[in-house]
């Protein structure tokens, strides 16, 4: 693939990124966008659970299964290094949108909360999670995670280097902001539905199976430097570790 090529194909799958981040927040929050987790008319309990599961499911096996070494080694023979990161955000923000699409609406309200100074407080802590996530890719290199800095220094004919690990500012309370930061946002509202629910519990069940793998490939990359900041930091919860 050519240099100027490869670097306009990574500009676009980050800029289709960008739109579904921002469509998942109006998504999950019921909020301004078209296609929200609650809207539509609401059909049979059971048909609607079979596919909302299968909606997450497909993005749970691309997300997972794309992110592992082993697929990579192999799927690199066929797609080019520089831009295999920007394909793997590409092929995550299209199961999103497919996810948007097809979800199906629940009939049932779990929670809601009619204190307006409690709503206000819920839709704080909802928005700081959505902050949370996108400040913590920053943190660690927020182009390079989505592909752009592979793309963007092979159309300069440079090396691309791995980024050295490192524990900045939220790093240095949990192991992983970027999922605390989705776990906050997916589970904090002053209206939860029941498919609102489902999306919750099934998404952060994922997280904390997804975690595992991520954790061993971590430890495989960096070893003792990961080991020791697994020992001295919590995973998902900002509470001290015991000595």
């Amino acid at each position: 693939m050519g240099r100027t090529l490869a670097l306009l194909y990574g500009a676009v799958c980050y800029l289709i990124f960008f739109v579904t981040f921002l469509y998942a927040i109006g998504f999950v929050g019921d909020l301004v966008v078209p296609k929200t987790i609650d809207s539509g008319t609401a059909g049979s309990f059971g048909q609607a659970l079979l596919i909302n599961v299968l909606l997450l499911g497909i993005f749970a096996v691309q997300h997972s299964v794309m992110a592992r070494p082993a697929f990579k080694r192999w799927w690199t023979q066929f797609v080019p290094q520089a831009v295999e990161r920007s394909t793997y955000v590409l092929l995550s923000s299209l199961a999103l949108i497919l996810l948007y699409w097809q979800w199906q609406p629940m009939n049932g309200v779990v929670w809601d909360v009619e204190n307006i100074a409690g709503r206000n407080l819920l839709w704080a802590i909802f928005f700081i999670g959505w902050v949370m996530v996108l400040v913590s890719t920053f943190l660690i290199n927020h182009f390079d995670l989505f592909g752009l800095r592979q793309v963007y220094l092979y159309m300069k004919a440079k090396e691309y280097t791995h980024i050295a690990f490192r524990t900045p500012f939220l790093y240095k309370f949990v192991r992983h902001p970027i999922m605390l930061g989705f776990i906050i946002a997916f589970w904090v509202t002053p209206h939860m539905t029941v498919a609102h629910l489902v999306f919750s519990i099934a998404t952060t069940a994922y997280i904390l199976i997804a975690l595992q793998f991520e954790e061993r490939d971590l430890v495989s990359y960096y070893g003792t430097a990961y080991e020791e900041y697994r020992q001295q930091v919590s995973m998902i919860l900002p509470f001290p570790k015991k000595k």
